[in-house]
């Protein structure tokens, strides 16, 4: 992997985790501590990151934790839509999970509307807006939490879906490939997806046509994992041919 590569695998995983050891990354990548610092050096001086105690963490974080904001938060015109179009597929007085992400955040609007609905879910800031709402009974998983995505994640997270019985699943991802499957930019959430695909009886993946072709670091599985795909109108015709020939409902979000 070209050094170029490397830091821009070293961010996405700041990204999603918030901060990251130099040891821990030194092992992910099979390099040299001296040349991880070097990658964070290069990050901090581009302005992503601030080094401290042997590792380095989004320079965002506390901002987005004081403000209840996600990191990612490109392309939210296509995940709105893709939101309330996956909202439409919740009746009144069923179980659902919710994944956290800046997409499944977008139902939040939607489910409003729903009653009698039970909502469980690892991300905080769903939980403290659904929370809120009289028709709706919210259940949250314990964890270790990830500012990035004020998630709960980990294997105490996944040990709370181990008894649930769910209805339906909208599942979050960092990317879709068809060779690689659904990935993520780091190990800690995969405990957590699986073990919600597990409690669920339908899946349903939401992300916007931009992650199609992208790989992260960390493989989920493939896409066989999933029975409906929401996605934008930008979906190209021979990858929504695909998904269909792979047995996966495409749904467009106009």
């Amino acid at each position: 992997m070209l050094a170029e590569q490397r830091r821009l695998k070293i961010l996405e995983l700041i990204r999603e985790e918030g901060g990251a050891r130099v040891s821990s990354l030194s092992k992910l990548f099979n390099v040299s501590e001296p040349t991880i610092r070097q990658d964070l050096e290069k990050l901090e001086g581009e302005g992503y990151v601030t080094r401290k105690h042997g590792g380095a963490f989004l320079k965002s974080v506390p901002q987005l934790v004081q403000t209840m904001t996600l990191e990612h938060l490109e392309n939210m015109d296509k995940k709105r839509l893709i939101g309330q179009k996956a909202s439409e597929y919740v009746h009144h007085g069923e179980t659902i999970i919710l994944d956290a992400g800046s997409t499944t955040t977008e139902m939040i609007e939607g489910l409003a509307l729903k009653q009698n609905l039970k909502i469980i879910t690892n991300a905080l800031n769903i939980v403290l807006r659904l929370g809120a709402i009289p028709n709706c009974t919210v259940f949250s998983s314990g964890g270790q939490f990830k500012p990035p995505t004020l998630s709960l994640s980990g294997e105490k997270a996944a040990d709370f879906f181990t008894d649930v019985h769910a209805s339906k699943l909208f599942l979050a991802t960092g990317g879709i490939s068809f060779d690689a499957g659904l990935t993520y930019p780091g190990f800690n959430d995969l405990y957590v997806k699986k073990a919600m695909i597990k409690a669920a009886k339908e899946v349903f993946l939401l992300a916007d046509s931009t992650k199609i072709g992208k790989v992260s670091f960390a493989s989920l599985g493939g896409l066989d994992l999933i029975d409906y795909f929401i996605t934008d109108k930008s979906i190209k015709d021979e990858d929504r041919l695909r998904f269909q020939e792979m047995g996966v409902e495409v749904i467009i979000a106009e």
